[in-house]
């Protein structure tokens, strides 16, 4: 069996000139010289005037010493630049239950001095912002809260010093036609698919702080130039407690967070959300998930990639796959329910009801129609949903039912599924519990895996939060599911498709553990091979 063995060569140049009658021809030749050869040796002796540490050939010492210098290229050609991003507070997410629409959010820090926002996680828009230079904003002190121990913020530009105004000349400012002059500060509107939801006010642009770890390395701050939307004004569902302190588009748009990161080099085209069964997750920029991961591509609108869209073949209650279940499906995380085409509704509903053992029943505030009693105080078992991708992926929902739970326990169940008109559906946040679902840009595909959101292929390698976490104690599933109290309707947080939006790395493996062994195992493979030891 043959040897396999990095070299790492000397150029040595001559260079050979022929006259021509108008120009100069430049041939160009080279010698290549071994590293560790006779020759490599003296030039090492002649440029430094003295003794240089040279191995014996074919030694321990020699494979080593090869053998580390390929790690340090491989290093160079996957290291930072690819590493897995996140914001400085830390990668995990959570939800807040009613209180804050069901949503996931996680706490970014922006500006110079930074300062913190709670924002949303929304797959469905482009647009990161906050509420700012408050014309019409929801309340920001924590005792319009029952989850939160701080007041939320409002920014303003100028407390920043690294904030700057987005001209409407700039590339990114979808308004300036709006504009009286190129320099004027663009405007920008985003509509929502809640009605009368939106958020208006100016872009600018400013710091926002993210860490970024590798294999062997700990976090190491970065500091991102990003577009923000100064939200002056904000309506409907923004001022009734969903995303009071901001909301991060996460699209594939060119003002997007992931988009800008990407563009800047600092992660590959790709990121991460994660949510498991405690109403907690994990964000991360520049991952692209397992290579054991299941995939389908993203399904293009119109020839263009406005959204997350993906082509499902057809879905299965249990074992049972119906027909005529086929359908597209935006995937948003700023959907909090999901929601399918009225005609697969109809036939899926049908069949998980068959399948069901429970008394149909309906509870008042509830938006779902199949709803079950509980002839116990815990959750009884329920048939499974899985949807099915081209190329027979298969992405299993083991429990897509929301729980309401009474004064003793678990009193019923409702599946967590509504219809839409249309032939195209949302995949909401509740279906994509216990997965890793990944966002590839770069490849136009979506990816997922089982996850618990803490063993992101070798993340118990790196310190992934903060060194001070902001404690915000999330609600019991008694008090998200109580129909008592402020009640939010299910976020539709995704950018309505009818009026567009007027605003305008992957982890390192740990190939380069146990060092030391490797070359034992290498020279151990070349003696077996029977090569002969250089004794001479």
């Amino acid at each position: 069996m043959a040897t396999r063995r990095s070299l790492v060569l000397i150029l040595a140049p001559f260079l050979a000139f022929a006259a021509v009658d108008v120009a100069a021809v430049v041939t160009y030749s080279s010698r290549l010289i071994h590293r560790f050869s006779d020759e490599a040796k003296l030039l090492r002796f002649s440029t430094n005037g003295g003794e240089v540490r040279w191995p014996e050939r074919r030694s321990l010492e020699y494979y080593e010493l090869l053998m580390n210098s390929d790690f340090q290229r491989q290093k160079m050609k996957l290291g930072p630049k690819y590493n897995l991003v996140f914001p400085s507070q830390g990668s995990k997410t959570m939800s807040f239950g009613n209180d804050f629409g069901w949503l996931h959010y996680t706490w970014i820090d922006i500006g110079t001095p930074n300062v913190s926002f709670l924002v949303a996680l929304d797959v469905g828009s482009d647009l990161l912002w906050v509420p700012c230079d408050c014309l019409q904003c929801a309340p920001l002190s924590a005792s319009y809260y029952s989850s939160l121990d701080r007041d939320l913020s409002e920014y303003r530009p100028s407390g920043s010093s690294s904030s700057r105004h987005v001209p409407c000349s700039h590339q990114l400012c979808e308004s300036s036609t709006n504009c009286k002059s190129s320099k004027q500060q663009c405007p920008y509107t985003v509509d929502y698919y809640t009605e009368n939801t939106s958020s208006s006010g100016l872009l600018v642009e400013d710091i926002l702080h993210l860490a970024s770890a590798g294999d062997h390395t700990l976090n190491t701050s970065v500091q991102a130039p990003v577009i923000i939307g100064c939200g002056m004004k904000q309506s409907g569902g923004y001022l009734d407690g969903v995303a009071p302190d901001g909301l991060m588009g996460l699209g594939p748009g060119e003002i997007s967070v992931p988009t800008l990161l990407a563009k800047a080099g600092l992660i590959r085209n790709s990121f991460s959300m994660c949510f498991d069964e405690e109403d907690s997750g994990r964000i991360y920029f520049g991952d692209e998930g397992l290579a054991t991961q299941q995939s389908t591509p993203f399904v293009p609108s119109d020839g263009k990639y406005m959204t997350y869209i993906v082509g499902v073949e057809a879905c299965c209650i249990g074992n049972s796959c119906l027909k005529e279940t086929g359908f597209s499906a935006v995937v948003d995380s700023g959907t909090s329910f999901t929601f399918l085409p009225d005609e697969v509704y109809e036939r899926i509903t049908k069949e998980f009801d068959r399948r069901v053992n429970a008394t149909i029943t309906s509870y008042p505030g509830y938006p779902w129609k199949y709803c079950y009693k509980s002839s116990s105080h815990e959750l009884p078992k329920v048939p499974y949903l899985k949807l099915i991708f081209p190329s027979n992926n298969s992405f299993v929902v083991h429990n897509p039912v929301f729980v309401v739970y009474g004064i003793q326990g678990v009193s019923g169940f409702c599946l967590a599924v509504q219809s839409v008109e249309g032939d195209v559906g949302t995949i909401g946040q509740n279906f994509m519990t216990g997965y890793r679902i990944v966002f590839d840009r770069e490849n136009m595909k979506l990816g997922w895996s089982p996850s618990n959101c803490q063993d992101l292929a070798d993340g118990e390698r790196m310190s992934l939060s903060p060194k001070e976490t902001p404690s915000n104690p999330l609600p019991t599933n008694e008090q998200q599911s109580s129909p008592g109290g402020r009640a939010v309707a299910p976020a539709l947080a995704g950018r309505a498709p009818s009026r567009p939006s007027n605003a305008p790395t992957r982890p390192i493996s740990s190939r380069f553990c146990h060092l030391n062994l490797l070359p034992l195992l290498v020279l151990s493979h070349v003696l077996v091979s029977s090569f002969p030891l250089n004794t001479t």
